[in-house]
């Protein structure tokens, strides 16, 4: 285990000899790979000091959401290796990410290292910002939109998630969709999905919302077969 640490320092070493940081990681961005929506994954990230002099950490933390429970060294020794690591919650996140965790030492000076992945959805959606406009007490609204599974193969069984249904309802219809252009979806093709349609006769003015002028509801759904997935639509607008 020794022979190995000094290997990994060496060789951070040799990466970082030509960058100003002190703190260098390998690999430089951290593969995350692809991982479905939902799930929660261990990362460790392995990295040593280049500096020549000690580096004590304040803290470490994740630029983004679903980084926790962080565990790090409160010492890096002049030229010896660090490992951070921490747990991250996939849910609310789809497609292309690239979060950074940021190391910041007792004198203030962050420190940082970017992580690379693809996070799966089980969920298409034609649409997902809807607009409320300029939107009165107690006025009705409704939103139309189709959605599908990704494979293509199955139809969604999405309900609102019971927070949600305190403020909207949901009608869904089964349809075949044609779906080879994203901005021009049809029924009429071959895969499976469902219309859904949103409405709502009173939306809450609550939380910041008290102090702001602009709508965002985020409306969230629940699926029976995909339990860890986390499908939601915005809705933004106005307060008359």
């Amino acid at each position: 285990m020794k022979l190995k640490t000094i290997l990994l320092a060496s060789s951070l070493m040799c990466v970082g000899a030509l960058a100003d940081d002190a703190i260098r990681f390998v690999p430089e961005t951290y593969p995350i790979g692809y991982v479905d929506q939902g799930d929660t994954k261990h990362i460790v990230l392995k990295g040593a000091n280049i500096s020549g002099k000690e580096i004590v950490l304040e803290t470490v933390m994740g630029q983004g959401v679903g980084m926790s429970n962080f565990k790090y060294p409160p010492k890096i020794p002049a030229n010896g290796t660090v490992t951070i690591e921490f747990d991250f919650d996939f849910s609310n996140m789809e497609g292309q990410i690239n979060p950074v965790v940021v190391l910041v030492d007792t004198t203030g000076k962050p420190y940082t290292t970017s992580m690379d992945g693809i996070v799966k959805a089980p969920f298409f959606f034609g649409e997902k910002l809807f607009d409320a406009g300029y939107y009165g007490k107690g006025e009705s609204r409704e939103w139309s939109f189709y959605v599908w599974e990704t494979d293509k193969k199955s139809r969604p069984d999405l309900t609102l998630d019971p927070e949600s249904a305190k403020q909207f309802s949901i009608k869904t219809k089964p349809v075949m969709l044609n779906v080879d252009k994203l901005d021009k979806i049809k029924e009429g093709g071959k895969v499976p999905g469902l219309k859904i349609t949103i409405s709502t006769k009173g939306l809450a003015r609550e939380g910041w919302e008290l102090k702001q002028k602009s709508i965002r509801k985020i409306v969230s759904f629940k699926s029976k077969k995909y339990p860890k997935a986390t499908p939601e639509i915005l809705i933004v607008g106005y307060w008359k």
